[in-house]
């Protein structure tokens, strides 16, 4: 006869969930006493079932240690040919190539410039060009100029092995949180048949070293978590060391590395916060571990990252095309800027041809050129703005505000200016004077607008300024350079000064200069005077005060941040907003205007973009239905604890543990 069947439990409404019910073994459900009666005997008190110790999840025990080193060389592998396939293609400059070839080259000649991303990014690639045997010398001026004879495959091999390197990073991240090598498998290759990123790493970058040193950051976070049962280890202090390196790589290339900074900074918080709850541990030896994050992960970044701009500023100590973004002080030590070793007269004369530039952060130079304000902005009178760039049109003439005497002339004897005179401005190039009213700025509300007004020099009385030498007395002279200026309207008594926003198109997207009636003294509105023309005037060296390192780092941030705030697209430019990125709603176009040109476009791979944002979608899903179920009081078994998964995810019948750190990793 056949065996009677066995009586299966009853299923539960999920796999690997079980509903408590009173009675049951280890059911945290109180018994209530019923109604009417006493209260019910407890009974003796149970004791507690020792813990079981952790074990990984079943699909673990199936990735033999022996497999790996071999799937993580198929995944160097797969990974680094590509990226590197076809990599000299086009031989001709492809999008951002232009900037970040171009600031390669200056670090190559020494030529100092401008950019809104800190330099480590840029240093790289001028080094792996000058390692490669690039000279400099290519211009980069716009997209399709082709490279010719210029070596231009070491900058886009650099940025490709890195972009190589982000691959077995990610692989290794995911192996470390899941113990799954499927998943960690699964993950390689979903980045390395992404053609996105696959294109972002064939040409000359920022965005494969920034993510090289994310993903690195990540990882050595990773690493320094599963060595929490060995701290102060030398595996421990390794990782943890390796993390504040990458910290400050990430923050190095660009700003964005913040949240990478975010991300380390919450998990080492809550480690923190755990180990102060643990009553095993002294506060001594909390102290030590607190000491240890704030060296690792706070102190060295920030001494790394201040060393690569102490490496930047001393590599570029040529003049170029960013010294009008900084400081007069910081200019002079540039070779070859008009302020290094300045010879010129030391005390400003009527009739000194003079540029004069603003003292706040990238205040610029108080220009005009010959273009109106538009209707509806105040008096349809000539602009003045202040602009960050040498140009003719920011030299000025000073002259009396009582007399048109031709200066010039030889037989006329030298009269200075001096702290409390009362002056005109008129601007070289129109002849026309520096000029206020009481109509409205363009951008500051109760500030007055600033104008240039006049023909050949003759205005009105709105053209009058008094200067005004901060912490001087009257009667003394103005010097080049070192003195402080103010310089107040006569008849409105408001200050002239730069409010440092960004005027529109009509403004050619140059700063405001506005004459404001509240006189706090402010750096927006004090000046000093930098180029000194007059003829009649020796000539000798000024002993300029260099400014400190931390006072150039200082400003350069500044400077930074003020040129990220004013970036804007362009007309006709391609524009995209944050909720296109994740669904691949369009494209770039990276090379290729029409049909015969090598055509480079930038997309994602559908099927892996796509799949990403389903995994979100039933992530989030079944973390909802698992905070129901258990507080419905429905008991979690021991695979879906999270035991296992040190990361916040959650597993689907007990396979799915790189749930969570599969989409970490792809955003990533």
């Amino acid at each position: 006869m056949r065996a009677p069947r066995p009586v299966r439990p009853p299923r539960t409404p999920y796999p690997g969930l079980r509903r408590s019910r009173p009675g049951a073994a280890g059911s945290t459900a109180l018994r209530m006493p019923a109604a009417g009666r006493g209260q019910a005997d407890p009974g003796p008190p149970r004791q507690r079932e020792p813990r079981q110790p952790r074990r990984l999840p079943p699909h673990s025990a199936a990735s033999p240690a022996a497999a790996r080193p071999a799937a993580l060389a198929l995944v160097i592998l797969l990974s680094f040919a590509s990226r590197f396939h076809r990599l000299a293609e086009p031989p001709h400059v492809c999008w951002d190539e232009t900037h970040f070839g171009k600031m390669g080259s200056y670090y190559i000649n020494r030529t100092f410039f401008f950019d809104v991303h800190p330099p480590l990014g840029k240093m790289l690639i001028g080094l792996a060009g000058y390692l490669s045997g690039y000279d400099g010398t290519f211009p980069f001026q716009k997209p399709g100029d082709r490279y010719e004879q210029h070596n231009y495959v070491g900058m886009r091999g650099f940025c490709a092995f890195l972009g190589s390197c982000l691959v077995p990073l990610v692989y290794l991240t995911v192996l470390e949180l899941s113990k799954s090598l499927p998943a960690a498998l699964l993950t390689a290759f979903l980045l390395i048949f992404d053609t996105g990123c696959i294109t972002l790493s064939q040409y000359i970058l920022l965005d494969p070293i920034l993510m090289f040193f994310l993903m690195g950051a990540v990882l050595s976070m990773v690493k320094c978590n599963s060595c929490a049962d060995r701290p102060f280890s030398a595996s421990w202090w390794f990782w943890m060391s390796l993390t504040g390196v990458s910290l400050a790589g990430a923050m190095g290339v660009k700003f964005v590395g913040l949240f990478v900074v975010l991300l380390v900074g919450l998990n080492t918080m809550h480690d923190l916060w755990d180990l102060l709850g643990n009553l095993s541990l002294s506060l001594v030896m909390f102290g030590k571990h607190l000491l240890a994050r704030v060296l690792c992960l706070i102190l060295l970044p920030v001494a790394l990252y201040t060393a690569v701009f102490a490496v930047h500023f001393t590599v570029l100590n040529k003049s170029g095309p960013g010294d009008g973004f900084f400081s007069s002080a910081f200019q002079s030590q540039l070779i070859g800027n008009n302020l290094h070793n300045i010879s010129v007269p030391e005390h400003l004369a009527y009739g000194s041809v003079v540029t004069m530039k603003n003292l706040r952060m990238a205040g610029g130079y108080l220009h005009s050129h010959w273009h109106l304000y538009p209707e509806g902005v105040g008096a349809r009178q000539q602009q003045v703005t202040a602009y960050l760039h040498k140009d003719l049109n920011n030299f000025w003439i000073i002259k009396k505000h009582d007399s048109d005497t031709d200066l010039s002339d030889p037989s006329i004897p030298v009269e200075f200016v001096r702290h409390g005179d009362i002056i005109r401005l008129e601007h070289k190039e129109t002849s026309r004077n520096l000029h206020s009213h009481q109509h409205e700025a363009p951008l500051t509300r109760k500030h007055f607008q600033v104008t240039a007004y006049g023909i050949n020099g003759t205005g009105d009385s709105n053209d009058f300024w008094r200067i005004e030498v901060v912490g001087r007395k009257a009667e003394k002279l103005i010097r080049v350079l070192r003195s402080q200026v103010r310089l107040t309207h006569v008849a409105t008594g408001c200050i002239l000064g730069s409010s440092g926003k960004i005027l529109p198109k009509w403004g050619w997207e140059q700063l405001e200069v506005t004459c404001t009636p509240y006189l706090k003294e402010t750096p927006n509105s004090l000046w000093n005077f930098e180029d000194h023309i007059n003829p009649k005037l020796p000539n000798i060296s000024l002993d300029v005060l260099k400014p400190s390192f931390a006072e150039i780092l200082l400003e350069s941030h500044m400077v930074m941040i003020q040129g990220n705030t004013a970036l804007k697209p362009k007309d006709n430019e391609v524009t995209s907003k944050p909720w296109h990125w994740p669904i691949n709603y369009q494209g770039l176009r990276f090379s290729g205007v029409n049909e015969t040109d090598y055509r480079v476009y930038l997309l994602g791979n559908p099927v892996i973009w796509w799949l990403n944002l389903i995994t979100i979608g039933l992530y989030l899903l079944i973390t909802v239905f698992t905070a129901v179920a258990l507080k419905r009081g429905v008991q979690l078994t021991s695979e879906l604890k999270g035991e296992n998964c040190p990361e916040l995810c959650y597993v689907v019948e007990g396979r799915s543990c790189w749930a969570g750190s599969f989409i970490t990793s792809l955003f990533l």
